[in-house]
């Protein structure tokens, strides 16, 4: 059973691979804000127009004052292998672990089929973290199809970030 990670809690230290480039830490005491988009892998055909999207607006996430990092239970070569296709350019982990979905408070789900995928795999999760490492905002979801959408939420974040607003949805 999934237990959501609580707005304005600090998230767990968590080292991901990434590919083609250094393992990606998550934790406080960064100077920059942190995307993080938790994808369900290389089988999920809504995924990568997702995440394509994403790359599109990079600049202006960057600008925002953002770091971008995707990451999905997939292996190193199914995650290469969907870079190398769409051309994303932010860091792609890969090797998420049951335990770190858990962590994390997303939903786990179980392959429909082999042709699917070889292991359990979180649904998609949106987290925007602060430089000290809170989480301001979480959008979790049981399926594919119910995600923010990115302009919305960029757009939300700046807000955010300019008015100075706590976390909501903690009392």
């Amino acid at each position: 059973m999934t237990q959501l990670f609580p707005a304005g809690q600090t998230i767990p230290a968590l080292v991901f691979d990434t590919v083609g480039g250094p393992p990606a830490i998550l934790e406080g005491g960064r100077n920059r804000w942190t995307l993080l988009v938790v994808y369900r892998g290389r089988h999920c055909g809504r995924c990568k127009p997702y995440l394509t999207k994403l790359e599109g607006m990079k600049a202006a996430w960057e600008k925002a004052g953002f770091d971008i990092l995707a990451v999905s239970a997939d292996t190193r070569e199914k995650a290469g292998a969907d870079v190398e296709e769409h051309g994303w350019t932010f860091p792609v982990g890969y090797g998420l672990s049951e335990g770190q979905m858990r962590a994390l408070g997303l939903y786990v789900s179980e392959p429909l089929s082999e042709s699917e995928t070889d292991r359990n795999f979180a649904e998609p999760g949106v987290f925007c973290l602060r430089p000290d490492g809170t989480a301001l905002l979480i959008a979790v979801s049981n399926g594919p199809s119910a995600r923010p959408d990115l302009d919305q939420l960029l757009d939300g974040m700046i807000f955010t970030i300019e008015n100075e607003r706590p976390p909501r949805g903690t009392a």
